[in-house]
């Protein structure tokens, strides 16, 4: 349906393309496509080994757009007090994060097919436009629920720019050259994950916490200068009929059904028990929608989300594993901080310290895992760090107690890099087994996998924190028993304050606490045994890649 490539130019250098180089009809079948145009191949080739200095500015953009949406979480989470203490909205502010999510993850679908449909470029520029004024809009808020309803905006152009900045990175580097993309664009969230609880904090304490929503303003200017003067897309010829057509109700029942599910999830357990009837009219409700989005997808001429993405194995599979991956990054990420305060005793900033090592081990392994999947392909290679990952998550519930910070910390480095060993070689192999008309749409598809999968990690690893709790804490002695908070929110506070406590009540606590984390990270071990059966079972032994990276794998 379209032609191939994306076209970067430089100061004083003319364009070039840089995407996949001479692709043909054969080729395209083989990556499940029948779009193939034939660019120039002498363009082509040279723009693949072209000089970096002609990709640098769209790169820039890339990692600019990236921490706009990297930031956003992290950057929010420590104004919360100042934010509450200001509007108000105590019981609903968790919305300000779940509002975000969910709106990043219904819409990556959508903007996935858009920017196969229409191209990279206006779909990323709308995606940072919308961004920036929901940023706009949630300086202004008024109260709470204004705040709410902004950040949900923030997260319609979110979606935009997670998705759509990684097709980019696909389609500027060859094969061989996409770890070296991958690794920066890591490198952005690792620093982001560090440097944005800090960055939010002095906002918050020295300006005022609106702040941390006009610092986007700048930033996305910059990335949106830099997209529109230095990011060219080929000309979209159309084959097939004289302009595309737009799959309008996929994309509504995409959007209500991922909406209605993550829902469900967000609330269940916390505003309603799972089994009472708003849970289960939720979920019953996700599931007639879940059926009607299918019966439509197969009418539609051009799906948001294609048959093909589950017919052909190996994207199946990448998304399958990804989405474990989603769900056992829970544990590290949400219980991992409460544990390092709650039962080793350690300050907020400590605590976050324990947490950011993984950030650092995760790029550089994610970098260097090319030298792997060169010699042994994607599949092996990501085998053998969910595998590492599995036991890592297993040692946990080995440590000591209440033991020492050094030692979850070392887990924690261990485990990102065994987790960069295994994400980035699924995301560069699957992107590598479609090309450009599909790509889009495929990299939406492992996001949106990844973040369901966080979502139901998020819901299943609460429930069965607070039950271990539940039961501990009813298991505790008549002298310490009266007094005693019931859920992990409870506990973290009620530990916080000491002389709320006895030393005999508190040290019950806080071991109540580590059997807790303990189960959730048995849990998150099982999430990657299950990533790994998938990847044995289901995927292919060989990525099917596309001839011209052939080689690779």
């Amino acid at each position: 349906m379209h032609g191939e490539g994306i076209l970067v130019s430089g100061a004083g250098s003319s364009a070039g393309s840089t995407g996949p180089a001479g692709n043909t009809d054969s080729t395209s079948a083989m990556s499940g496509g029948g779009n193939s145009a034939g660019r120039p191949e002498k363009a082509a080739a040279g723009a693949a080994g072209g000089p970096n200095a002609r990709r640098g500015p769209v790169v820039a953009a890339l990692m600019l757009g990236m921490a706009l949406a990297a930031l956003d979480g992290t950057i929010v989470s420590t104004a919360v007090p100042q934010i509450v203490g200001d509007l108000g909205g105590f019981a609903v502010f968790s919305w300000l994060f779940s509002g975000y999510l969910l709106a990043v993850t219904v819409t990556l679908p959508v903007y996935g097919k858009l920017s196969d449909t229409f191209g990279r470029k206006p779909v990323l520029i709308a995606g940072i436009v919308l961004f920036l004024i929901g940023s706009l809009l949630c300086a202004a808020a008024w109260n709470m629920g204004s705040l709410i309803a902004f950040r949900i905006v923030q997260g319609l152009g979110g979606g935009a720019i997670q998705g759509t900045v990684q097709t980019i990175a696909a389609d500027l580097y060859p094969l061989k050259q996409r770890p070296k993309i991958q690794a920066k664009l890591s490198t952005v969230w690792a620093v982001s994950a560090v440097a944005g609880p800090g960055l939010g904090g002095l906002l918050a304490a020295y300006a005022d916490w609106r702040w941390i929503f006009l610092i986007n303003l700048p930033v996305g200017a910059i990335a949106l200068w830099l997209i529109a003067r230095h990011l060219h897309e080929p000309s979209r010829t159309q084959t097939t009929r004289a302009r595309p057509r737009i799959d309008w109700a996929g994309a509504v029942a995409v959007f209500a059904c991922g909406g209605l599910l993550l829902f469900a999830l967000v609330q269940g357990g916390v505003a309603w028990p799972w089994l009472s009837a708003p849970s289960l009219a939720l979920f019953g409700a996700s599931a007639l929608l879940a059926a009607a989005t299918v019966v439509i997808e197969r009418r539609a001429a051009e799906p948001i989300i294609p048959g093909w993405v589950w017919r052909r194995r190996t994207i199946a599979a990448v998304n399958l594993a990804l989405g474990a991956l989603g769900l056992l990054m829970v544990a590290p990420t949400v219980f991992l901080p409460t544990y390092a305060q709650a039962v080793l005793g350690l300050g907020p900033i400590a605590a976050g310290f324990v947490l950011s090592v993984m950030t650092l081990s995760w790029p550089l392994s994610a970098a260097l895992s090319q030298h792997a999947y060169n010699r042994i392909g994607f599949r092996l290679t990501a085998i053998i760090g969910i595998s590492c990952s599995a036991l890592i998550l297993l040692a946990f519930p080995f440590l000591p107690f209440p033991g020492a910070a050094w030692q979850p910390a070392l887990i924690m480095l261990l485990l990102g890099a065994a987790l960069g060993l295994f994400q980035l070689p699924l995301i560069v192999g699957v992107q590598s087994t479609v090309g450009y008309a599909e790509r889009g749409t495929t990299t939406a598809s492992v996001l949106f996998c990844r973040q369901v999968g966080q979502s139901v990690g998020a819901a299943l690893f609460g429930a069965i924190a607070n039950a271990t709790l539940a039961s501990r804490l009813s298991a505790a002695p008549d002298g310490i028993r009266s007094g005693l908070p019931d859920d992990l929110d409870s506990v973290s506070h009620a530990l916080a304050d000491p002389g709320s406590l006895t030393a005999e009540a508190a040290d019950y606590l806080r071991r109540a606490v580590d059997t807790a984390v303990d189960h959730v990270y048995v849990g998150a071990a099982i999430a990657a045994t299950a990533a790994l059966l998938v990847l044995v079972f289901v995927a292919p032994r060989r990525f099917p890649v596309i001839t011209e990276e052939k080689s690779a794998d």
